[in-house]
């Protein structure tokens, strides 16, 4: 079944041929041509995916993702016609699930689309709550708590923590938690699993240290008493 798809960017060209690929796998698409337009569409639309260029006048794909995750889990995917890993370590930590340079093969950004997608509704359709020595994780409402106090990740952070948690006990390799929790073959720096983690640990406080460091491997979640 197809799915409402918002495309924003200012190039109309690159609009059009996202669309194009998009409608012949049965989607829907909403076109946009700045940051305003896009987020219009989102509040009179009901949108199962964004598809966002960075550099957009009036509101750019920064902004509006961060508007966006305010009220919304909805998977987005940024374009950029900028590779660096600070600008995409930001796009990660204000929510975004993907970020794809330009130039890019539309067939490859429609492939992580249906990953995104189908990620999205497995996820609705198991949504457990998760106890783990003091930390309390919940699927459904993107809840974390330690010792009962809320703590503020963002939808990266949660989805990391969460994978972790879910493969406790377990050796977990930089490329195996980018290929899991990025879902696809990451082609960027595996440092940003590291600042990801970083991240993750400050905010649990002393439940951070539930994430162990195995030395020439990766990580390993593990609770401890």
């Amino acid at each position: 079944m197809g799915k409402n798809i918002i495309v924003a960017d200012d190039e109309e060209r690159m609009r059009k041929l996202v669309c194009d690929f998009l409608k012949k796998e049965g989607h829907v698409t909403f076109e946009a041509q700045n940051g305003k337009q896009a987020l219009d569409i989102f509040t009179d639309r009901q949108i199962d995916l964004l598809i966002l260029d960075v550099m957009m006048p009036e509101y750019d794909g920064w902004a509006v993702c961060r508007e966006i995750r305010k009220k919304s889990m909805v998977p987005i995917i940024m374009l950029t016609a900028r590779g660096e890993e600070s600008d995409e370590l930001f796009g990660f930590d204000l929510g975004a699930d993907e970020y794809i340079s330009k130039p890019f093969s539309p067939r490859v950004l429609v492939a992580r689309v249906q990953a995104l997608l189908r990620r999205a509704e497995n996820n609705s359709n198991s949504l457990p709550r998760r106890s783990l020595g003091g930390l309390e994780i919940d699927e459904n409402a993107h809840y974390v708590s330690v010792d009962n106090e809320a703590v503020d990740l963002t939808p990266k952070e949660f989805e990391l923590l969460l994978y972790m948690a879910d493969h406790t006990g377990r050796a977990l390799s930089r490329e195996q938690i980018l290929n899991a929790v990025w879902n696809y073959d990451y082609y960027g720096d595996v440092r940003t699993v590291d600042a990801h983690i970083k991240n993750i640990r400050v905010k649990l406080g002393p439940k951070g240290e539930y994430i162990k460091t195995i030395r020439g491997v990766g990580y390993r979640f593990e609770v401890t008493s």
